[in-house]
């Protein structure tokens, strides 16, 4: 049985290219999502072998969707496919609890053998990144983990997308009081007061593209 892939990435043209490399190479991609959102509802929905998840996505960036796919699909491996190589977001996707950590710089090759490597039960990172990205994770060295909850980087990612209190509340599903308590609950955990610097915060943790 070959093994079965979803593919989530907000760009039609990288999807099409990977499901044929996938394809090439004898695996079976079940389903394909242009977000965050999409590509979670289609674990729940498919059950996949393997989610392959760019890491900036609207509405539910890569790595707060991987976090959700491994509580609600846990047979799932989840590998990060990005062209982000920077410290602070490969020690991010690692404490999330991802499988793999892939830069498109190097997709070809890489993304082939991380599927293999994770369906083994291995962890893998693109040779790409430093040895020294990784030691700082076992070593629980690197930039401090995220003090906000799963739903107060959902709420954060929106308000850096330029959505309104009220658009916030409707994505995802809660009243504009909850949306704005929630808003509040950021700016005092990270004493930031404005929407500027929420933003600023949103790009350095990967939730939003600078």
């Amino acid at each position: 049985m070959p093994t079965r892939v979803l593919l989530a990435d907000d760009h039609p043209m990288v999807r099409q290219g990977l499901r044929f490399l996938l394809a090439r190479e004898g695996f079976d991609v079940v389903a394909e999502a242009g977000d965050g959102h999409e590509a979670l509802r289609l674990a729940r929905d498919t059950r996949p072998e393997v989610a392959v998840l760019d890491l900036v996505m609207p509405g539910l960036n890569g790595l707060d969707a991987a976090r959700e796919i491994l509580q609600t699909s846990p047979e799932t491996k989840v590998l990060i496919l990005t062209q982000h190589s920077e410290e602070h977001y490969i020690l991010e996707a690692l404490r999330a609890g991802v499988h793999a950590y892939v830069l498109k710089t190097q997709a070809a090759f890489d993304l082939i053998q991380a599927i293999r490597d994770v369906n083994r039960g291995r962890v893998y990172v693109s040779p790409a990144v430093s040895s020294a990205v990784v030691e700082a994770y076992r070593e629980k060295a690197g930039p401090s983990p995220d003090p906000l909850t799963q739903r107060e980087r959902e709420v954060l990612q929106l308000v850096a997308e330029g959505k309104s209190t009220k658009k916030v509340a409707e994505i995802l599903g809660i009243t504009v009081k909850t949306a704005e308590s929630h808003r509040s609950r950021i700016m005092l955990k990270l004493g930031i007061h404005q929407t500027a610097g929420l933003v600023r915060y949103a790009v350095r943790r990967g939730l939003v593209q600078a």
